[in-house]
């Protein structure tokens, strides 16, 4: 079979022949269709070699381990982000189980097998290219609105850009009933968001300071929520456009992991602060049964996947960007 192998440097991507492995115990084989990316494989692509990137990605499947049952080959199914993480608390083991990093093979090759409870039944309507995004981003987005505190009908949710964790974020607030302000930097894509139901919208290069703007926008109150994507680069304006007892959800380091952060206005404002990383199949497959339409800027062949990549590093993409594999 073929898959990618990341190589260490530029280009990022080496084609290469695979074993098709067979599936144990417990598991299944998938015969991919789609894989996505996510901003975290720019990371590892940068850090890493000899292993098959990405994390998310849809297929088919076509073989069945001993003992696997409520299965059958020709499901259509999209796999975990962490497939060793079904439900429950998380734990370094369950970390380990991460696709698309060091030690562990991703979804950018033909077939892969998983552990038969670490996929998700999607329904006929959703393309295998749609299904493809959920797993890191869409279920990203979910815990920010509704793990620990969900959001409420009538509350506002503050989102940063329109990256695909943020678009998740949008289509998911709006259908619990929140208010939604959105930021970026390009009016076109502000204006895709407000298709997709944004309320406000904030562009940050007009209002450099885009979190007295927030303000505005609230009475002088701030956001119920906010879903800061950046890290350190704005998560102190992100604190100062969240209302005192509200809070902040940090789910993302596109800016990079460092920089000075303000505690004052998180003390004072009494913000609660909960950073996040990803989430259990149990939560992809509460995103599954949401209904919302993945958001796909466009669709790579898979002889294109070094230009998603070169796509998703330029960073002009609204919603996600997809590799086809197969069918």
């Amino acid at each position: 079979m073929q898959r990618y192998l990341l190589t260490g440097q530029r280009p990022r991507l080496a084609i290469a022949q695979g074993l098709l492995a067979q599936p144990g115990k417990g598991e299944v084989v998938v015969e991919m269709r789609a894989a996505s990316l996510n901003y975290r494989d720019l990371l590892i692509a940068k850090a890493a070699k000899d292993v098959v990137p990405l994390s998310d990605g849809s297929g088919v499947i076509s073989a069945l381990g001993e003992g696997v049952t409520g299965h059958a080959v020709g499901d259509r199914v999209v796999i975990g982000f962490m497939p060793g993480w079904t439900e429950g608390e998380y734990t370094q083991a369950k970390k380990v189980s991460s696709l698309g990093e060091p030690g562990v093979d991703g979804v950018l090759q033909e077939f892969v097998v998983v552990q038969a409870d670490g996929d998700v039944r999607i329904p006929d309507w959703m393309t295998f290219e749609e299904a493809a995004t959920l797993p890191c981003a869409a279920v990203t987005a979910w815990a920010a609105l509704f793990e620990r505190r969900p959001v409420q009908p009538g509350e506002t949710v503050l989102l940063l850009g329109t990256g695909g964790v943020s678009i998740f974020a949008l289509q998911l607030a709006k259908k619990a009933g929140a208010r939604v302000i959105i930021t970026s930097s390009s009016d076109e894509k502000l204006k895709r968001a407000k298709t997709l139901g944004a309320d406000e919208c904030i562009n940050y290069h007009g209002y450099p300071n885009w979190e007295d703007r927030v303000l505005t926008l609230t009475g002088g109150i701030g956001a119920d929520l906010a879903v800061d994507v950046a890290g350190p680069a704005t998560l102190n304006q992100t604190a100062l456009a969240t209302r005192y007892g509200g809070r902040i959800s940090l789910v993302g380091v596109l800016a990079g992991f460092d920089g000075p952060v303000s505690i004052g206005p998180l003390l004072e404002r009494r913000i609660t602060l909960q950073s996040l990383y990803v989430g259990p199949v149990s939560t992809l497959r509460a995103v599954v049964r949401a209904g919302i339409k993945p958001q796909v800027d466009r669709v790579y062949a898979f002889h294109e996947a070094e230009k998603a990549y070169e796509a998703l590093e330029a960073a002009g993409h609204f919603g996600k960007l997809v590799v086809r594999i197969g069918g």
